[in-house]
């Protein structure tokens, strides 16, 4: 029996959000726990023959937490003032679960950007190295599908703030890519809240365990560096990496790592090789068997003579910057989504001096924006678009040919989309239909 079943099986549990991990944790409690009685809670309802499974849905579907030994808490439920309970009810999830009780070793990656480039990079450094690894967590796979691993396997973990937000373990490395504002309606206090649920990847760590990180990076006196290294966790500076020679050499070689955010990437991703012994013709073939990751920069073809590209992944201000200045030619710009408090003051003003001609704003801090650049009497093509069937035609009619259109919301999706990736497909989706 698992670490995680023995932990589990004679207390009370509620599994809260059934999307793809709280669909998971049923899975995998079920698989060992056949007849234990759950409860699931989910605002929308589910449906199953379980008759060990009680539901609870609707809008007060989180008011008996409570009620519960154990909470496994799926990402996308945040836990603000109007959710209560007692100090005795347990909150965990997938991720902590793992870290605490499972035997793979564990690198975990978190960032506000760059996470995902970054886990991929590392994964195909480790297994072009002969190390037995795999991908999961974040990136779409929940880790509990390789939680009956051993020790042998090396699980490469991309974590999100809200998988770290209740751990109580970390990973013997943890990959600290960078903190921007990003998910500030998730957390009480901000994001101060979001800060802390990033630095979650490192302060449970052992002086045996490594922790990559920037300390030159701006936290607005959020982060404490040096109480954060009283983790114990053997320091390896992203100065040190980026300084290492071999790093231009692996960015240079592939066009799908245009850009200094993707040579930060690669640097990350090459001192996490570095402490697993993997020799540098490993990392190199790594490198060219690397395809670019959907939804950041993708290519998506050359349509009516203009060069697409798919950035929906971009979902803060400074992602959409690092895309424009590494793409170099854009000549339009197609931005907005959910507006979540994010401080857009340095985006207007890099937008009001850019030389991109065209700027096209979705709902809502599309609009928000272009309204803000008008009133500064900005000098550019500036159109409020209505939906991206909308967008992507006004792009059509004003972008130049042999120049390039940008999608880079710098905005998350959920006021009209399940996701950056439903957003991201519906984009490359219109764009088809300009062929036909």
């Amino acid at each position: 029996m698992s670490r995680i079943i023995q932990y589990i099986e004679n207390k009370k549990i509620i599994i809260v959000g059934m999307g793809r991990e709280g669909k998971s944790t049923l899975s995998y409690i079920r698989k060992h726990l056949p007849e234990k009685h759950l409860t699931i809670a989910d605002k929308n309802g589910f449906e199953s023959d379980d008759k060990n499974i009680t539901v609870i849905s609707g809008e007060n579907y989180l008011a008996s937490l409570g009620d519960f030994d154990i909470v496994f808490k799926s990402p996308g439920i945040a836990f603000l003032d109007d959710v209560v309970y007692p100090e005795t009810t347990e909150i965990t999830c997938q991720t902590d679960m793992f870290l605490r009780f499972c035997s793979p070793v564990v690198v975990g990656i978190t960032g506000s950007k760059g996470k995902t480039t970054t886990s991929t990079l590392i994964y195909e450094m480790l297994k072009a190295g002969g190390l037995n690894t795999c991908l999961i967590g974040n990136i779409g796979v929940p880790v509990f599908e390789k939680a009956d691993e051993d020790e042998s396997l090396v699980a490469v973990i991309e974590m999100s703030s809200h998988q770290l937000e209740f751990t109580k373990a970390s990973p013997h490395v943890a990959v600290l890519v960078n903190i921007y504002q990003e998910h500030l309606d998730h957390y009480k206090t901000g994001f101060k809240g979001y800060v802390e649920a990033k630095l979650n990847i490192a302060v449970h760590q052992k002086e045996t365990d490594y922790l990559v990180y920037n300390p030159e990076q701006d936290l607005e006196g959020v982060v404490d560096w040096e109480k954060v290294l009283k983790s114990n966790g053997r320091p390896v500076t992203f100065t040190d990496a980026k300084n290492d020679t071999f790093v231009n050499e692996l960015w240079n070689s592939t066009e799908h790592l245009k850009g200094e955010h993707n040579r930060q990437d690669i640097a990350y991703a090459l001192a996490v090789a570095r402490i697993f012994g993997v020799s540098d013709d490993a990392v190199r073939n790594a490198i060219k068997s690397f395809g670019g990751i959907e939804h950041r920069m993708e290519f998506v073809g050359v349509v009516n003579g203009i060069n697409w590209y798919n950035d929906s992944i971009a979902t803060i201000p400074t992602a959409v910057m690092g895309a424009v200045k590494a793409l170099g030619n854009v000549d339009t710009l197609l931005f907005g989504g959910l507006d979540r408090g994010i401080d857009y003051t340095d985006f207007i003003e890099f937008l009001s001096e850019c030389n991109i001609s065209n700027l096209v704003g979705l709902p809502e801090t599309g609009h928000n924006i272009i309204k803000a650049l008008e009133g500064k009497r900005v000098n550019k093509n500036m159109i409020c678009a209505e939906n991206m069937e909308n967008a992507v035609k006004i792009c059509s009619e004003i972008t130049q040919k042999g120049k390039s259109c940008l999608f880079s919301p710098a905005a998350a999706s959920y006021n009209y989309y399940k996701n950056f990736e439903e957003k991201g497909r519906h984009f490359k989706s219109e764009i088809k239909k300009l062929t036909k």
